[in-house]
């Protein structure tokens, strides 16, 4: 991946070439939301899958659970993307990233392919990050990155999802934050991005990632592990941006696993404290 903040091009609103990546390094400020509520080696149970079916939330409890839960199952349902598009480039565009936010989330994309790919990469981000755990930053997350019409609606039904029975499971307090002495991570990461349809107002994008989730510190029953997934996102044009009308996840494409070793608790939480996380990808 590359620092995407200094490449000279068409502006922001502009668009300017398809299917391509780049990554911009966080802001400074302590505010930022980091990526990834993704997590756990195992595959998900087969009843968290139907759960969330159900409630109807975004994407980001199914991993979850599945790290809450620690059972196996899962679900090979294949893609019905198009297999006759091109796979994409991994060069930068030349684009700068849109100047905009909405609270901490890049907003203002373009209104083409590249635009609509620039959104959802940016929204697994935020969807995925450890604010989901919180009500109050659950709420801004959720209002900035979804249609209008569909928010409150929604909110109630995360707001269950996000139960105390939930998070003691992940091992979080009430609340949503961590015992004390533990550091909660979960963050996103985009691999790719791939559009599946896009016609004037409306847009479905693939984002491949990986993730991270998990408590990083000494004593952890819950250590941090990492997953593979597909989130695919409806897009939908309005108020002169792309927002998420309706969103799934499937598990994989997952490569197999290296030889590294496994990092110590004590690793683990210093890279989380040192490594900040992606606030705009592609």
């Amino acid at each position: 991946m590359s620092l995407g903040d200094e490449h000279d091009g068409a502006s922001s609103r502009g668009g300017g070439g398809t299917g391509q990546t780049r990554t911009r390094l966080p802001d400074s400020g302590a505010g930022d939301v980091y990526g990834g509520v993704y997590g756990g080696a195992r595959r998900p149970a087969r009843n968290s899958r139907s759960l969330i079916t159900v409630v109807g939330v975004v994407v980001l409890l199914i991993a979850a659970i599945a790290f809450a839960n620690r059972s196996g199952g899962g679900d090979d349902t294949p893609s019905d993307a198009s297999a006759n598009r091109d796979a994409a480039p991994t060069a930068a565009t030349g684009v700068k990233p849109v100047a905009g936010r909405n609270g901490t989330i890049p907003s203002g994309y373009a209104r083409d392919e590249q635009g609509a790919q620039s959104a959802a990469a940016n929204y697994a981000v935020a969807l995925g990050s450890d604010g989901m755990f919180k009500r109050a930053t659950r709420h801004q997350i959720v209002r900035a990155v979804h249609d209008p019409a569909a928010v409150d609606a929604l909110l109630g039904k995360l707001d269950a999802a996000y139960s105390a029975r939930f998070l003691k499971n992940v091992g979080l307090k009430e609340d949503g934050s961590a015992p004390e002495g533990l550091t909660f991570v979960s963050r996103t990461v985009p691999v790719g991005t791939k559009v599946i349809d896009v016609s004037g107002d409306a847009a479905t994008i693939e984002v491949w990632c990986t993730g991270l989730v998990g408590l990083a510190g000494e004593g952890s029953t819950k250590p941090v592990t990492g997953t593979w997934f597909t989130i695919t996102e409806k897009l939908k044009w309005t108020d002169n941006d792309w927002k998420i009308e309706s969103s799934s996840q499937k598990e994989g494409p997952t490569p197999l696993s290296g030889d590294n070793r496994a990092s110590t608790a004590d690793e683990i939480a210093g890279a989380v404290a040192g490594y900040g996380g992606f606030t705009y990808a592609r």
